[in-house]
């Protein structure tokens, strides 16, 4: 079992920063990928950008590609999520992930093995 859980979230303007956590718990937190991924109201999750377990390794989906950076701390077992020049469209849930699955050009295809938090709220106002 993965427990993870994230915060850092809250409401901003446009053009705002917010630095989303994630902090897991359980299994062995550095043998995972992680992603944040993000649901916004009336649609469905969608991948934001992952890391690999060594931290040498970034995807990001496009909309947030130049915006966003994700990183880790395996020392910590947290994962963070640095939003910059964020927009309304960026209005959602994020939820961190451990995951075990496959991503291949900004889809991600679960595995059994995945654990997911919470998530936290996110509003951007214009």
């Amino acid at each position: 079992q993965v427990q993870l859980v994230e915060s850092g979230g809250g409401l901003v303007q446009a053009g705002d920063s917010l630095r989303l956590s994630c902090a897991a718990s359980g299994r062995t937190f550095s043998r995972y990928t992680m992603g944040w991924f993000r649901q916004a109201p009336g649609k469905e999750r969608a991948f934001v950008a992952r890391i690999r377990w060594s931290g040498d390794s970034t995807y990001y989906a496009d909309s947030v590609k130049g915006r966003f950076t994700i990183s880790r701390d395996n020392a910590k077992n947290t994962v963070y999520l640095q939003m910059n020049s964020l927009k309304p469209e960026d209005t959602a849930v994020y939820y961190c992930a451990a995951t075990r699955g496959i991503y291949v050009s900004g889809t991600y295809y679960p595995n059994t093995d995945d654990y997911w938090g919470q998530g936290t709220q996110v509003t951007v106002s214009s």
